[in-house]
C-alpha cells in the first residue's frame, strides 16, 4: 500500500495542475457571478442620492460629509453620513478620499493600501487655506471651490454631489466623479440572524463574515478621443466600449484581479496577471488626463460606448461633450481613495502618476541586455553547452535562467545538488565573462518540516490564517504549501533576510532573482487563486489586498537583493503579479503566453499599457511560452522583442528547445542580428531608463506621446515608439511580402536598413524581407550606439561610440546620452556623465546635460566617439572641423552597420573625440 499512498498526492496534483492550467472560461468568474458587479452595472443614472453637508478646511485639507437626502426603502439598515477629504498637491494632483465615518463606530476599519505612496508625494500637499462658494449650472444651493494649480480648479458640487477637475477660466471640465449619479458606498454592518452573506461559487464557498461593502462610481473624462491603461488584459491598446448600444465584442467589464492564466486568450477583457487601476485619457481637442483609484480589491470597469445612457438623460446634469467618455469603476471592496491628474499632455500625465506612485527604479545595464531562459535548464552541464553555444555562434547574452527545477524538490533557496552540484562555481564561470544568472523564487512554502524556511515560518506565525485562523494550506507546484503573510513589514523584513549569501547557500553576488505564481497562484483555490476570506496582518481581509499581493512579494524580494549588496547593487528581481507602484521595485514579464501570431501581435499595446502606467521594464516572452513556434514567427519576434524594453527568450519544458542555433543556419543569422540590433542601441536604451527613472516617461511609447496631436495614431498600437527617436513596426502574418506602416508628424524618417527617407504624415505600403521589421529613426534626432559587438554588455563598457544624427528639414537634430558604473547607486550623488547633442547651422556641439546639483561624486569614462553617421546632410560636404584642437577630418560614405555592410550614408570616421568633453565639429 505504501507506492499508491505516496502516488496519491502527486496525482491530486497532476489533477490541480491540468484543471488550473487550461483556459477553461468556466473556471473564472464573470460579472453576472460576481454579485458586487451585477449590483453595481444594475444601477440606473441618477440613483445617487447623496448631497455634501458640513464643509469645512481642517489641516490644509477641504472635508466634508455626505448625507442621504432620503433613507433607500430597500436597504436593510440606515446609511450613515460618509466622510470625504479632497487634498491638492503640487503639479496639478488632486486627491478625494471617502471613507465611513470613524466616530460612528463602523463594526470594523475598511483597509487601506499602505507603502504604495511615496513619502515624498506627501510632502508636496498645498494647505488649503479658503473655499470659494459658486453656483454650478443653476444649482439650488453653493458649490465649493479651490485652487488646484495655476489655470485648473477643483469643485466640489454639492446637490447633486459631483467632484471634478476644470480649467479656471474657461470652467471646462477635465475629469469628474459622479457625473452620471452612479455613486454607491455599501456600508459594513453587523451580522444579523437569518443574514446569509456567503457566496458560493463552483466548489468553494466565500463566508463574507463582514457582507457586502462594495463602492462604485462614474469617472468622466472630458476633451477625449480615447481611453488607456488598466492593465493587465491581452486587448487593444485603446480600450473598447463594455456596455452601451451596438456593444458586441466586449460586454463584460474589464476585471483587475490578479490570476494565473496558462494560455491566455488575446482580445478579451479577462484580468490577468497584474492589476494598476490607473486609466489615462487622450484627445485631440484638450490632450491628456488620467485617474487612479489606490483600491487592491477585485475591481471590475466598464467603458461605457456612446447612447449607453440616452434613456436616463432626464435623471443627469451633464454639460454637452461629443468628446467625453464616461467610464464606471467598481470594487468589491475598501474605501474610495482616488487621484485626479490633469495634465495636459500625456507625459505630464504619467509624471503626475509616478510621483505619487514612485518613479521606475534604475535598473542595472545587464538587466537591459538580451536573458535567456526555459523551463528549465537541466543541469550544470546543460548550463554550460547553452553558455559556449551562444560564444561559438556569436551571439551575445547577459543572463541566463533556471527555473523550478533546480531547486530540491521546489523548495525555494534550495538547489539539487545532484544536477547542480557547484551553483557558486556555476556562477563565477558565467560571471568571468561578464554574465549573470537569475533563479526562481516563488511564494508558496512547500509544508515540509525538515524545510528550514517553512519550519521558521510556521514557528513564527508568518503564514497566511485561513477563516478559521490556522495556516492557510494551498497546493502549488511543491503540493500542500503555505503561504507568507507580506503585507507585515515584520515578515517582509524576515524575508528579505533570506537572500543573504549567507543565507541562500549556493549563491553569489551575480545571481539575482525571479518571482513567478506571485498572484498569488494556488492550483485548487476558487480562481486559481487565494480564498477571499483567508486572514492577513491586522485581520485584514484577502478580498481587500488580493490585487497588492504580488506587489508586497516584490517588494520584499527586492529589499532582500538590496540588504545583500548593502544598499550598494541595485536589484535586478522580474516579476509576474504587479500592482501601482511595482515599477520600484524591478521588472514584469507578460506572462505565459502562446506561440501564435496573434500573442506576438498583442504583445505590443500589453507592453504599450504597462508602460504609460509606470512599468516601464516590460517585455513578453520571445517565442511565446506555450507551444512551438514556425521559425518565421520565431524570427518575427525576436526581431519585435529586441525593442521591448525587457528582452528576454523563454519557453515550457513541454516545448522543443528554440535556442537561436537550433533552426538552421540562415535563421540563426536573422536572430543574431535581431539580438545585434539590441546590444547596438544599448547606450541609447539606458539613455532612456535614466529617463524613465527621472521622471517616468516610459522607454516604449505610443506613437501619440510624441506626436499629441496626430489624430491617426491614436489607436494605433501595431506600431510603437522606443524613446522620442526610433519608430519600429512588428510584422504580424507570416509570409508577409508588405506591410502599412503610418509614420506620424510633419518631418520625414529614416529607414534604420536602407538610410532612406520617408515622409511623415503618411501611411506607406513599405516592402518587407525576412531579415528585418519596419523600423525608422525620427528626424531631428541624435542617437548613440555602440557597433562593436562582444560576448555581453559588460565587455562592451570601453568600446566606442556612434552618433547616428538624423537631419530634419531645418538640418538640426539634438540627443543625450547618460553613462554611470551601470550597477551601483552612486549616480545618486552625481557620479555619471550626461551629455546633450544639439546639430544646427552645420555644426555639432557635445555639451554637459548635467544638473548642477548632481552631486559631489564624479563617474570618468576613456570612451571616444568612433563614427559620427549624418542622415539628410546635403550633398557637397568633404571635411569637417574639430574644436579644439582645430583638427579636420574627412567626410566620406560608408555603411549605415558596421555588421552587414548596409547603406552608403555620409560619415565622420575616427574623430576621436572624447564622450566626456566639450567639443564641437563644424562641417565645412
Amino acid at each position: 500500500m505504501r507506492a499508491p499512498l505516496l502516488l496519491y498526492p502527486l496525482l491530486l496534483l497532476l489533477l490541480f495542475v491540468t484543471s488550473a492550467y487550461s483556459w477553461k472560461k468556466e473556471e473564472f468568474r464573470n460579472c453576472d457571478q460576481t454579485p458586487f458587479c451585477k449590483r453595481a452595472r444594475s444601477r440606473k443614472p441618477g440613483s445617487c442620492n447623496l448631497w455634501v453637508a458640513d464643509v469645512s478646511i481642517s489641516d490644509g485639507d477641504l472635508i466634508a460629509k455626505l448625507v442621504p437626502k432620503e433613507e433607500n426603502p430597500e436597504s436593510e439598515q440606515p446609511n450613515k453620513p460618509l466622510v470625504l477629504t479632497l487634498s491638492v498637491y503640487q503639479d496639478g494632483v488632486m486627491r478625494v478620499k471617502i471613507d465611513e465615518d470613524q466616530n460612528l463606530n463602523p463594526p470594523k476599519k475598511r483597509f487601506e493600501v499602505p507603502e504604495v505612496i511615496e513619502e515624498d508625494f506627501l510632502n508636496t500637499k498645498l494647505w488649503l487655506t479658503r473655499v470659494k462658494e459658486e453656483q454650478i449650472d443653476g444649482d439650488s444651493s453653493f458649490s465649493s471651490v479651490v485652487y488646484l494649480s495655476d489655470g485648473y480648479e477643483g469643485v466640489l458640487r454639492h446637490d447633486p454631489f459631483e467632484v471634478f477637475a476644470r480649467e479656471s477660466g474657461s470652467g471646462k471640465r477635465v475629469l469628474s466623479i459622479n457625473s452620471n449619479g452612479l455613486f454607491d458606498f455599501e456600508q459594513l454592518r453587523e451580522k444579523k440572524e437569518g443574514d446569509d452573506w456567503e457566496e458560493k461559487f463552483r466548489s468553494h464557498t466565500d463566508t463574507r463574515p463582514y457582507g457586502p461593502q462594495s463602492i462604485s462610481f462614474d469617472v468622466s473624462f472630458y476633451g477625449a478621443d480615447f481611453v488607456y491603461g488598466i492593465p493587465e488584459h491581452a486587448t487593444s491598446f485603446a480600450l473598447k466600449p463594455t456596455k452601451g448600444p451596438n456593444v458586441e465584442e466586449y460586454s463584460e467589464p474589464y476585471r483587475l484581479f490578479n490570476l494565473d492564466v496558462f494560455e491566455y486568450l488575446h482580445e478579451s477583457p479577462f484580468g490577468l496577471y497584474g492589476s494598476i487601476p490607473f486609466m489615462i485619457s487622450h484627445g485631440k481637442a484638450r490632450g491628456s488626463s488620467g485617474f487612479f483609484w489606490l483600491n487592491a480589491a477585485e475591481m471590475q470597469i466598464d467603458v461605457l460606448g456612446s447612447g449607453w445612457n440616452s434613456n436616463e438623460s432626464s435623471k443627469i446634469m451633464l454639460p454637452s461633450d461629443k468628446h467625453r467618455i464616461d467610464t464606471l469603476w467598481m470594487s468589491e471592496s475598501g474605501v474610495v481613495d482616488t487621484f485626479f491628474f490633469i495634465g495636459p499632455g500625456p507625459k505630464d500625465v504619467v509624471r503626475q502618476y509616478t510621483s505619487v506612485t514612485g518613479k521606475p527604479s534604475m535598473p542595472q545595464l545587464f538587466a537591459t541586455a538580451y536573458h535567456q531562459c526555459r523551463w528549465n535548464y537541466r543541469d550544470e552541464e546543460d548550463v554550460y553547452n547553452v553558455d559556449s553555444k551562444f560564444d561559438e555562434h556569436d551571439i551575445p547574452y547577459d543572463v541566463l535562467w533556471l527555473d523550478i527545477e533546480h531547486t530540491d524538490g521546489k523548495r525555494y533557496f534550495t538547489w539539487d545538488r545532484v544536477l547542480f552540484p557547484n551553483p557558486e562555481e556555476m556562477q563565477k564561470k558565467l560571471a568571468a565573462k561578464g554574465r549573470h544568472m537569475v533563479t526562481i523564487v516563488d511564494p508558496h512554502i512547500k509544508r515540509d518540516e525538515s524545510y528550514h524556511i517553512h519550519k521558521e515560518a510556521s514557528e513564527k506565525g508568518y503564514y497566511v490564517k485561513d477563516a478559521t485562523g490556522k495556516d492557510y494550506d494551498g497546493w502549488c507546484w511543491p503540493g500542500s504549501s503555505s503561504y507568507t503573510d507580506l503585507l507585515n513589514p515584520e515578515i517582509r523584513s524576515w524575508w528579505s533576510d533570506k537572500f543573504s549569501l549567507d543565507s541562500y547557500v549556493g549563491s553569489t553576488k551575480y545571481l539575482y532573482i525571479w518571482n513567478d505564481m506571485n498572484e498569488p497562484s494556488v492550483f485548487n483555490g476558487p480562481e486559481v487563486t487565494m480564498p477571499r476570506d483567508a486572514l492577513h496582518h491586522g485581520g485584514v481581509e484577502h478580498r481587500e489586498l488580493h490585487n497588492s499581493y504580488g506587489y508586497y512579494f516584490h517588494m520584499a524580494t527586492s529589499d532582500g537583493l538590496l540588504k545583500r549588496g548593502d544598499g550598494k547593487d541595485r536589484p535586478f528581481v522580474l516579476a509576474r503579479a504587479f500592482f501601482a507602484g511595482s515599477q520600484r521595485y524591478g521588472a514584469i514579464w507578460t506572462g505565459d503566453n502562446t506561440a501564435e501570431w496573434e500573442h506576438l501581435r498583442v504583445s505590443v499595446p500589453m507592453v504599450l499599457t504597462l508602460s504609460i502606467s509606470g512599468i516601464v521594464f516590460s517585455g513578453a516572452d520571445v517565442g511565446g511560452f506555450f507551444g512551438n513556434p514556425d521559425t518565421e514567427l520565431l524570427v518575427r519576434w525576436y526581431q519585435v522583442g529586441a525593442y521591448y524594453p525587457f528582452f528576454r527568450g523563454h519557453a515550457h519544458h513541454d516545448t522543443k528547445r528554440r535556442e537561436p542555433w537550433l533552426f538552421g543556419e540562415r535563421n540563426t543569422q536573422l536572430m543574431r542580428e535581431a539580438i545585434h540590433v539590441r546590444y547596438m542601441y544599448l547606450p541609447y536604451f539606458y539613455t532612456l531608463f535614466r529617463e524613465a527613472n527621472s521622471s517616468g516617461t516610459p522607454v516604449a511609447r505610443p506613437l501619440w506621446m510624441e506626436f499629441p496631436g496626430d489624430e491617426k495614431s491614436f489607436s494605433n498600437d501595431e506600431a510603437f515608439m522606443v524613446g522620442n527617436g526610433l519608430l519600429v513596426q512588428g510584422v504580424y502574418t507570416e509570409k508577409a511580402k508588405h506591410v502599412s506602416v503610418y509614420l506620424p508628424g510633419e518631418e520625414s524618417w529614416y529607414d534604420l536598413r536602407s538610410a532612406s527617407a520617408y515622409n511623415g504624415g503618411h501611411t506607406h505600403k513599405y516592402e518587407v524581407s525576412e531579415d528585418s521589421i519596419p523600423s525608422f529613426q525620427r528626424a531631428g534626432t541624435i542617437i548613440p550606439r555602440k557597433d562593436r559587438l562582444r560576448r555581453s554588455s559588460t565587455q562592451m563598457e570601453n568600446d566606442p561610440y556612434t552618433l547616428v544624427i538624423a537631419l530634419n528639414s531645418s538640418k538640426a537634430a539634438e540627443g543625450q546620452l547618460y553613462i554611470d558604473d551601470g550597477k551601483s547607486y552612486e549616480f545618486k550623488q552625481g557620479a555619471f556623465i550626461h551629455r546633450r547633442f544639439t546639430f544646427s547651422n552645420g555644426r555639432l556641439i557635445s555639451s554637459n546635460a548635467a544638473p548642477s546639483t548632481a552631486g559631489s561624486d564624479t563617474f570618468s569614462s576613456e570612451c571616444t566617439v568612433e563614427r559620427i553617421i549624418l542622415l539628410g546632410l546635403s550633398p557637397g560636404a568633404k571635411t569637417a572641423l574639430i574644436e579644439p584642437g582645430n583638427k579636420k577630418v574627412e567626410i566620406e560614405l560608408g555603411p549605415l552597420f558596421i555588421q552587414g555592410n548596409r547603406g552608403s550614408v555620409p560619415t565622420i570616421r575616427k574623430p576621436n573625440v572624447r564622450i566626456t568633453d566639450d567639443w564641437s565639429i563644424q562641417i565645412l
